[in-house]
């Protein structure tokens, strides 16, 4: 299974696109971090590392995750 890493230097976002359900609650959630539209579609400097794991936690398919 692919997976793609975006980091901040304090954390890091694991992004597997097979689980991926494209539910939208991380582009509701945070969307000026989350743009499918744009590439990379991550932008995780434009949120706090907390406000990132509070928003990980509520996807639905798993498909996004901390490391």
């Amino acid at each position: 299974m692919s997976q793609k890493e975006y980091t901040n230097g304090e954390i890091t976002i694991l992004w597997k696109p097979e689980l991926c359900i494209h539910s939208g609650v991380c582009v509701k959630t945070l969307p000026q971090v989350y743009n499918p539209k744009e590439r990379p579609w991550i932008k995780i400097e434009n949120a706090t590392s907390v406000e990132l794991v509070k928003q990980v936690s509520k996807c639905p398919s798993k498909a996004l995750s901390i490391k």
